[in-house]
């Protein structure tokens, strides 16, 4: 299908902190790349954005500062929107869900359905906080993860398997609030009909994206259709929100998830009067950038709301990437285990592409990655600027010296192969570029970039226009050929400037200022072409496009991420209850201590059976990084655990381990093996993981008791 417009947008970022480069590299950086090629195509494009300043974590942190939520999201949508704009993400606006025209839009979407008679009304058991005298949703709740043990996971997701939640699940529920237990009282919610749409989705998805949209993506979404899906909740009980616009539902908002996603349509409509244009006709391509974490969300959920309501465009694709780690570590928010976009930009002012570079260079396009402050300096050292900005160096230094600072002409009658295989990769580099970025391969776009770049090093390294200058009399002789070398890789220059426009921005400006020719020059259609800059034209002198990364720098970084773990770290233990001391106390520092658990019975805990086993056998789960799949010797059977401890231990470094299983939890199914049994674990304060082990060898299928 001929598209006429296309609409684009990027997740809505929690107003509850900034943002971190795992953010950019997710979605935000290849979504301003897609837009920026497609305006470069002229094709009419929005990109919208904003603050989703609903969620559960905005009051988390409202509550933990002291502060009211409004505080909080005045606060960081600020300091969020400044760090997108300061890093080149080019939203045509960048918006806000406390703004009264995204409350209006997503009430007048809710009493649409209400009206049409889509929810069903329910009145059922949720969680309640006795302490706080508030009902709690999933993120306020605090348990053990069933999966793998984390003691810390959240009532929807357990953030260090990965593993999607409900509260009934947790072990050991607290409230996060107040840790208490909570209890179950009955409250009034209004359900979409998830399960009504499943047929509808099933053949949408599975019978027409299956070929388009990431084998990540899909994925996820016949996973869960293959689930069975059911109603679902889309209201709240809490007073900051958007409220639900009934009679008889005070103290109620919309569930984010539902408001959150028609923040994008609110936007459009804050941006243009021709808002419907981009959200309701057919010929609209209409293209969400997310994280995996949201995948469901705007592939499932989303959808079927816009099904339901009609009248709107569904999302072409969903283009969506998998976490960034950083050195070798899952990105901790609340350990400050992250790089943070604002506090680079301070540390590296007026660096914006070499990190722009790295984080596409090494995107997370189809399984999680690592960004390491080493390879960021390599990549910018070995690569940006010893491939690309010394091309770009010497092509300028050797036209000033030998064609006296203007563009040669090129001599159609001492033309050589090396010129014509020159031109013939330049306009196949416009080819390729273009189809890996229609398909959202930003990271294969971007290395035939490099490529070219390293193509014209060979070409002007083998031509040698310098040696063909030694004497007056040389120069005279070979001024021709030394005439093509430079006229060519000048227009290689060139284009180099058009087809890294959409990547790095702000060196695409720098060219064009050396080159001395407008922006209209970073067109598309100009890509591939040998005239884009006129015989004769005087250029710029040279000047370096990239500085080099020092290694002390490199260190610094480093240094900085473990001071602000153990910052954190030390933060977290002071906020920790105080114990009374005692004569016997030991007076040594200890580790801070996990929020204390409700008591249990003698009885509830006779209920474990805790066994020794051995690993015999340890393998990463396919499509799963986070999760083992172990074989473990219980004395009387071999059973297959699947553990989410594939960030802390290799397979292979583990083989042979005693270690402590709950050998009695029910049987789960994870990526479709049945895992039996929980190994247990403690958890340091760094956030490493320890195997929980007998001091001494152990006889398998000992009992713990």
């Amino acid at each position: 299908m001929e598209f006429k417009r296309y609409l684009v947008t990027a997740a809505l970022p929690y107003a509850n902190g900034p943002v971190h480069i795992g953010h950019l590299a997710g979605c935000y950086l290849p979504a301003d790349i897609y837009v920026r090629y497609q305006r470069a195509k002229k094709r009419d494009v929005k990109f919208v954005c904003g603050s989703d300043e609903h969620g559960v974590p905005i009051t988390i942190r409202a509550m933990k500062e002291g502060i009211t939520p409004q505080d909080v999201v005045d606060k960081y949508n600020t300091i969020i929107k400044d760090s997108f704009a300061d890093m080149g993400i080019s939203f045509d606006i960048y918006s806000r869900t406390s703004k009264q025209i995204h409350h209006d839009t997503s009430q007048a979407f809710f009493t649409k359905l209400y009206n049409d008679g889509l929810f069903q009304e329910r009145e059922s058991e949720q969680y309640y906080d006795e302490a706080k005298g508030i009902f709690l949703a999933d993120r306020y709740i605090i348990g053990t993860c069933p999966v793998c043990g984390n003691p810390n996971a959240y009532g929807d997701q357990c953030e260090n398997c990965g593993s999607s939640l409900s509260p009934e699940q947790l072990l050991n529920p607290r409230s996060a609030l107040s840790s208490a237990i909570p209890v179950k009282r009955k409250t009034k919610h209004w359900y979409f009909p998830l399960n009504q749409y499943e047929e509808w989705l099933k053949e949408w998805i599975v019978v027409g994206k299956k070929d388009e949209w990431k084998p990540n993506v899909y994925g996820q979404c016949k996973s869960w259709l293959d689930s069975g899906l059911q109603p679902r909740a889309m209201t709240r009980d809490s007073t900051w929100g958007v409220p639900v616009p009934l009679p008889d539902a005070e103290g109620k908002v919309l569930y984010v998830w539902f408001d959150a996603p028609i923040g994008y349509i609110s936007a459009t409509k804050e941006l243009t009067n021709q808002w419907a244009d981009y959200w309701c006709k057919e010929d609209t391509k209409l293209v969400h950038f997310i994280g995996k974490d949201n995948i469901v969300f705007h592939c499932i959920i989303f959808p079927a709301m816009l099904k339901a309501h009609g009248g709107f465009v569904l999302p072409e694709n969903v283009p969506a990437n998998e976490f960034l780690n950083i050195e070798g570590e899952k990105v901790s928010t609340s350990r400050n285990w992250a790089v943070w976009v604002d506090e680079y930009l301070k540390d590296f002012p007026d660096q914006q592409d070499a990190l722009r570079y790295t984080l596409c260079a090494n995107a997370p396009e189809t399984k999680d990655n690592d960004f390491t402050w080493k390879d960021f300096q390599d990549r910018v050292n070995s690569e940006l600027s010893a491939i690309l900005g010394n091309f770009e160096n010497r092509a300028f230094v050797l036209m000033h010296k030998l064609c006296k600072g203007r563009v040669p002409p090129l001599h159609a009658d001492v033309m050589s192969d090396a010129d014509n295989a020159l031109i013939a990769d330049i306009k196949n580099a416009k080819v390729l570029v273009e189809a890996d970025i229609e398909r959202y391969k930003f990271r294969d776009a971007l290395f035939n970039i490099i490529d070219l770049a390293r193509k014209g090093n060979k070409y002007l390294q083998d031509s040698a226009p310098w040696s063909l200058a030694k004497t007056p009399e040389l120069q005279l002789e070979n001024q021709k050929k030394i005439d093509n070398c430079l006229h060519l890789c000048l227009q290689l220059t060139a284009n180099l400037a058009i087809l890294l426009n959409p990547f790095l921005p702000f060196t695409a400006n720098k060219m064009c200022k050396k080159m001395k020719v407008v922006e209209r020059m970073l067109d598309w259609e100009n890509a591939g072409r040998i005239d884009l800059l006129k015989v004769n034209y005087p250029l710029n002198a040279p000047a370096l496009l990239f500085r080099k990364i020092e290694d002390d720098e490199v260190t610094t970084q480093v240094e900085k991420l473990r001071a602000n773990l153990k910052n954190a770290t030390s933060a977290k233990m002071e906020q920790a209850p105080k114990q009374e001391s005692t004569p016997e106390a030991t007076q040594e520092k200890v580790q801070e201590a996990p929020v204390a658990k409700p008591e249990i019975s003698i009885d509830d805990f006779a209920k474990m059976d805790l066994r020794v086993g051995t690993i015999l056998k340890a393998e990463k789960v396919e499509k799963a990084d986070k999760l083992l799949k172990l074989e473990l010797d219980m004395g009387t059977e071999i059973r297959t655990v699947v553990s989410g401890i594939a960030l802390h231990f290799k397979p292979e470094d583990i083989i042979g381990k005693q270690v402590t299983v709950v050998a009695n939890l029910a049987p789960r199914k994870m990526r479709g093996i049945e895992s039996r049994g929980m190994i247990l674990m403690a958890q340091n304060a760094d956030g490493r993981l320890i195997f929980v082990s007998p001091l001494e060898k152990a006889d398998n299928g000992s009992e713990v008791r």
